[in-house]
């Protein structure tokens, strides 16, 4: 009934469609307007349907006179009631931009809350969060807009201020809304708890969207939100608002990159044909996802039609002038950001300034602690307090990241409220800190260091190597960054740092950083006069050249100038170091009989200098060269010779055995295998790999044995272990990028089936 005692809208409609024989499904498929939003019109929920839909329905039910007049004017008499049930101009819905674009999967989730079901007398509540210039409002706007057929009695749209100095009061909102509802003015409660009452009591009997944008708080929120019935809310906030129980939430992330420039063509529209697409994509790389930043660069483009967008593109590729670029007249992303900074606490503020000088895109507490000066119990509450406010982002790892822009806005604040002389403390706290952890870290994997005896207070979660592993990892872009801050000035801690990564390397040896780490460490040595250290750290860079892909020129070029530097500074071993990398890159090109000259050479220093470490290296490169001429027995009788060396104590260090010996059973078993020996070949192999697994050795000489292991297991008929062994090795492999030889394991673990 309409309230008059006459069948509504809803009641008509049922009959006609009962009189036609046709189900929800079936009048939904021949109109054109769907099920759901049939069932809402007949039960009432949406009275007023616009004048097209009505028509599409009188059509598909083959109205005509009375019968067809009657039901538009229904419909007419239903939006009319809609629209003067309440006050006009109070909490109206603003209107949505045209360009909105992407959040497809956001949308659906609030179409979906709309019909949620929830206990009794817990009513349906959206809390959608996220950081400033993430687009909370547009979007929620936009969702209200599409969703506001289900809500026959209206969509409430009520800002919070919740960024202001003085949010909204909850009972000057509820004031708003219950006027918004049609309550007069002398019937709102003065009472707060008599005005909440009265507004649960009045969404309870209506189907009312009510969308509480920037919200500040749990308590700011609690007595807004409907308490049952078939009402809804729709709360944005900056804030996790963690405390409000039995909301759904939806936490709003950057836009991808695809949708960005679609956002921004939106944006620019004729005007983006001209600019071109790599142009287009490069501003909104530039923009990190965020609506807010698209907007402000698509206005000030469409401002200024004489404007070249690859010279502001280019403007904005320089971080330094990037953040002054974002502003449209009184669109300014620097003023969304410095909203949530100001509501930081004094200590909060500090340490979200402080952590702009870590070159690394993301952090933990314990570097937190040591950029903002506090304890770490203070810097996990300063942490929850940046990621409650959108100005940090975490993870489950326990890490956190800047955005892009937000970093570069952190960077400001730091130049603006901190004097030149405190940056300059702050940058030598943070880089001698970074610096001297992943030194004591990386000496746990060195013969002679493993574990420190008087540990740091700093590595007191570091029990073990493979803790400090995870450190280095983990932290790579930031104690790189110290390196690179620091050669100029403190060159000794960053040789220190680079010398200390030297057996490190090994158990990382295909990643990406090590040239730069050890290029590093030479500039150091140069800048302190250390021609022995300066030729140390340039055989390492010889020696990452040997890692696939191998470039032995580039092995060549180092070898020689260290070569060069260590006779200069009369450095013995890394003379012989020089030797065994110039036989090594010899090797490679061809040239085998050269190359077992230069470790012959380099063999016989080190045994003169007493390091049965490095000689036994020495003499395996020479049967390396052996085994690839094709003198198959002779290599092999000079690898048994070596573990044999290992097994008997002469002098080797205890770590280096445990390292070496699983390369010299892979050489082993190759050639077991060439020679015709496969049982022996496969039991050698296993025991190489099993070795490797126990030292968590993944790289490229594990995957190559596992490789020959797997064919020579499928010689053996042994199929199924064969194609557990190809995939093993096609893991490895694109675990360290080799993606060919990866796609050539898993094309024979078919032929292994």
């Amino acid at each position: 009934m309409d309230g008059t005692g006459r069948p509504g809208f809803g009641e008509v409609l049922r009959g006609h469609r009962r009189a036609a024989r046709l189900t929800l499904e079936q009048l939904a498929e021949i109109s054109g307007v769907s099920a759901r939003t049939l069932s809402d019109m007949e039960r009432g929920r949406s009275r007023g349907p616009q004048v097209r839909t009505v028509t599409a329905l009188a059509d598909a039910l083959k109205l005509d006179g009375s019968g067809r007049t009657r039901l538009i004017e229904l419909a007419r008499d239903g939006r009319l009631r809609d629209h003067w049930t309440r006050r006009s101009g109070l909490c109206e819905l603003p209107r949505s931009v045209e360009d909105f674009t992407g959040r497809t999967g956001e949308l659906i989730w609030l179409s979906e809350l709309v019909y949620a079901e929830s206990a009794p007398g817990v009513g349906v509540v959206g809390l959608v969060t996220g950081s400033a210039g993430l687009g909370k409002t547009t979007f929620a706007v936009r969702a209200a807009h599409a969703v506001r057929p289900s809500f026959p009695d209206g969509v409430l749209f009520l800002d919070l201020f919740g960024m202001s100095q003085r949010p909204l009061a909850a009972q000057d909102a509820l004031g708003l809304l219950l006027r918004a509802l049609g309550v007069a003015d002398q019937h709102v409660p003065g009472d707060p708890q008599e005005r909440a009452s009265l507004y649960r009591s009045l969404l309870r009997d209506k189907r009312v969207l009510v969308v509480l944008d920037n919200a500040a708080s749990e308590e700011q929120v609690r007595p807004l939100l409907p308490g049952g019935g078939a009402s809804r809310a729709l709360i944005t906030t900056r804030r996790l608002l963690a405390g409000l129980e039995g909301v759904r939430r939806l936490a709003l992330g950057p836009m991808p990159l695809p949708e960005s420039r679609e956002l921004l063509a939106g944006i620019l529209g004729e005007r983006s044909a001209r600019d071109g697409e790599s142009t287009l994509t490069r501003l909104a790389e530039s923009c990190g996802g965020l609506p807010l930043a698209l907007r402000i660069i698509g206005n000030r483009l469409l401002s200024r039609p004489g404007w070249d967008a690859a010279e502001l593109a280019a403007r904005l590729a320089d971080e330094e002038r990037r953040l002054a670029q974002f502003t449209a007249g009184d669109l300014k992303i620097a003023n969304a950001f410095g909203m949530s900074y100001e509501q930081l606490a004094d200590s909060a503020r500090r340490v979200f300034r402080s952590l702009a000088v870590l070159p690394g895109r993301d952090f933990d507490a314990a570097v937190t602690a040591v950029a903002g000066g506090v304890p770490i119990e203070d810097a996990w509450d300063a942490l929850d307090e940046l990621v409650d406010l959108g100005l940090l982002q975490d993870s489950a790892e326990g890490r956190y990241r800047f955005h892009d822009l937000v970093r570069l806005f952190a960077r400001e604040r730091l130049q603006e409220e901190e004097t030149a002389a405190g940056r300059r403390a702050l940058s030598e706290r943070v880089t001698s800190w970074l610096l001297r952890m992943a030194t004591m870290s990386g000496r746990w994997f060195e013969p002679g260091y493993g574990r420190p005896d008087r540990p740091d207070p700093d590595l007191a979660a570091q029990s073990s190597a493979e803790e400090a592993d995870r450190w280095l990892r983990s932290h790579v872009d930031n104690w790189l960054g110290a390196m690179r801050a620091s050669v100029g000035d403190r060159p000794s801690l960053v040789l220190d740092c680079a010398e200390s990564m030297h057996w490190y390397s090994e158990r990382w040896v295909h990643g990406p950083h090590w040239h730069e780490v050890f290029t590093l460490g030479a500039q150091a040595a140069a800048a302190l006069g250390d021609l022995a250290q300066q030729a140390t750290q340039l055989n390492y860079l010889a020696w990452l050249h040997s890692v696939p892909p191998r470039d032995p020129k580039a092995m060549l070029g180092y070898a020689a100038e260290a070569l060069e530097l260590a006779t200069r500074a009369g450095d013995m071993a890394q003379t012989a170091w020089s030797h065994e990398y110039t036989g090594a890159a010899l090797h490679v090109l061809g040239q085998l009989d050269e190359a077992i000259v230069m470790s012959l050479r380099a063999a016989e220093i080190f045994k003169g200098l007493d390091d049965m470490d490095s000689y036994v290296q020495s003499l395996a490169s020479v049967a390396n060269c052996l085994r690839d001429g094709g003198r198959h027995e002779e290599a092999l009788e000079q690898y048994l010779a070596l573990l044999a060396l290992m097994d008997e104590g002469t002098g080797m260090t205890a770590s280096v055995v445990a390292h070496s010996r699983p390369f010299a059973l892979i050489r082993v078993g190759q050639c077991l295998g060439h020679l015709g020996r496969r049982a022996e070949a496969i039991v050698t192999l296993g025991e190489a790999t099993d070795l490797l697994d126990g030292l968590r050795v993944s790289d490229y000489r594990h995957a190559t044995a596992l490789e020959a292991l797997a064919a020579l297991l499928a010689e053996d008929g042994r199929a199924g272990e064969s194609r557990r062994a190809y995939v093993r090795a096609a893991q490895m492999f694109e675990s360290i990028g080799d993606t060919g030889a990866a796609g050539r394991c898993r094309t024979r673990t078919g032929a292994a089936s």
